[in-house]
């Protein structure tokens, strides 16, 4: 890892959010008035509540929408039908913004999964990981291409293609980063990106660097906090300063705050946590 890499992660490790409202330090003006994140526009993928929705998913949709969640991000169907599930949604007061499909299924049958993405009244059809066969440039460039030919198909049907990051997808192989023959070989008017802010910190790298890069690319975040030993923590009480890098969101073209946390010790309270902070952050 080189030093400018190490000095990120150490300053990302050190630069603890404080939960609330920014600041300006006395004798110095804002650049501009503090904003907020819309609360139409906050979601929560419901992978942080899997364990849930298992068992109850109705119970559980009402319960993140009493939260005050406006939308979702799909995480699997659990057993149910895309038309049942989307009356589940409703039922619950929330609007689904995105679904994760698969590499594998995406390429199985691409028209299935922009069907069930369609009656799940989705905006965008999201990829969320690669197989680890593909880490290679050669991979990475196949990828691109398979991504443009989903995205083509993607914009046809009235829906936009995004890739989710991890932080593997920043690694580097033979000179290049892989996340950046993603980027760099495909069209913006067909395929950008879901980015995960815990993921490509935890990769080394600065998301504001890659909105001054490639701007405008990056419709959704999922907003996902790094506790100080590295782990997953709810939003607002590790050590990702959201912002500073909320504060970019003309470079980075962002419309969707989508929550997550891999592994919650209680998903709900996880989920309450988060919300109140990105619901009062001022940025």
């Amino acid at each position: 890892m080189d030093e400018t890499r190490r000095g990120f992660l150490r300053l990302a490790a050190t630069a603890g959010v404080a939960a609330g409202v920014a600041t300006v330090l006395p004798g110095t003006a804002s650049a501009e008035p503090l904003t907020s994140v819309p609360k139409g526009h906050i979601g929560i993928q419901l992978y942080t509540v899997r364990s849930l929705m298992t068992g109850d998913p109705q119970g559980t949709l009402n319960a993140l929408g009493r939260i005050g969640y406006a939308t979702v991000g799909v995480s699997g169907l659990y057993g149910h039908t895309p038309r049942a599930f989307r009356a589940m949604l409703d039922n619950a007061g929330l609007r689904a913004v995105l679904t994760h499909t698969s590499w594998d299924a995406m390429r199985a049958d691409v028209d299935k999964e922009i069907e069930t993405a369609r009656v799940l009244g989705v905006r965008y059809l999201v990829v969320p990981s690669l197989p680890g066969s593909l880490r290679t440039v050669a991979g990475y460039t196949q990828v691109a291409a398979a991504f443009s030919r989903w995205g083509i198909a993607a914009r046809s049907a009235g829906l936009k293609f995004l890739f989710h990051n991890h932080g593997v997808d920043f690694m580097t192989v033979d000179g290049k980063v892989l996340y950046d023959i993603l980027v760099e070989q495909t069209d913006a008017r067909f395929v950008n990106f879901e980015l995960d802010l815990y993921w490509i910190i935890q990769g080394g790298y600065d998301p504001v660097s890659y909105f001054e890069r490639y701007p405008g690319r990056f419709p959704v975040y999922h907003v996902k906090d790094m506790a100080p030993n590295g782990s997953f923590e709810d939003v607002g009480y590790g050590t990702i300063d959201f912002p500073r890098i909320f504060r970019r969101y003309r470079e980075s073209g962002i419309l969707e705050y989508v929550v997550e946390h891999d592994q919650p010790k209680d998903p709900l309270a996880s989920a309450a946590r988060s919300y109140g902070y990105l619901s009062t952050v001022r940025f």
